[in-house]
């Protein structure tokens, strides 16, 4: 499963970069603000710390000015990934968009039948949001599992993108499940190295090495 970090924020993803586990990022308008820097030149500089595609959400809700916006956003960088909200207006940018060789995602998909219109649109991505779906009392990983169904039944190449991740349980039955990608903040996927055994070996093995009185530089 690939990882993409759900932030702006450069210092957390070059962090992360720098382990080896970042297979992209996925920005939206909410996490611009956060950031408080320009949109064009966040994800401009986002698109140079990874190879993997870069999510840039379109604002408009007609199709041509969500075309316009697109043809903007497309020339920041060949990785640019255009998110578009899973509307009749989105589900047109996106068939326009893929049919052109251009990456989108399609986000805020809330049901199984909206991922499967979006597949039939061209999606790269769907991005059904398990936690806002926990939320108001709907079965987050459940809504995955009937897409992985779905997409599995047709041949859909549409990639499933699992989003509004919480904590590392949904990252573990989104895998389980067969989920192609997770976005997730920085902090849910740092969280996902902490186990209280480990830290307590890692003390053990250091309170031993200690008593040796050696050491390697």
């Amino acid at each position: 499963m690939k990882f993409f970090a759900d932030t702006a924020e450069i210092a957390d993803i070059k962090e992360l970069a720098a382990t080896g586990l970042l297979d992209g990022v996925t920005t939206n308008p909410s996490l611009i603000a956060k950031s408080g820097r320009d949109f064009m030149e966040v994800t401009r500089e986002i698109c140079g710390i990874t190879d993997g595609p870069v999510s840039a959400e379109v604002v408009a809700l007609d199709h041509a000015t969500m075309m316009k916006e697109a043809e903007v956003l497309r020339k920041i960088a060949d990785n640019v990934c255009i998110k578009v909200p899973l509307t009749i207006d989105g589900l047109k940018t996106c068939k326009a968009l893929t049919s052109e060789g251009t990456m989108v995602n399609v986000t805020l998909c809330f049901s199984a039948n909206q991922a499967l219109l979006a597949a039939k649109a061209g999606a790269t991505f769907i991005s059904p949001f398990v936690g806002r779906h926990d939320d108001n009392g709907f079965d987050g990983m459940q809504l995955i599992a009937d897409i992985r169904l779905i997409y599995d039944n047709y041949g859909f190449e549409t990639e499933i993108l699992v989003a509004s991740v919480r904590h590392g349980i949904h990252v573990l039955e989104a895998a389980k499940i067969g989920a192609d990608v997770m976005t997730a903040p920085p902090s849910v996927i740092k969280a996902l190295f902490n186990h209280v055994l480990t830290d307590k070996g890692i003390a053990g093995f250091l309170a031993d090495w200690e008593k040796t009185g050696q050491k390697i530089i």
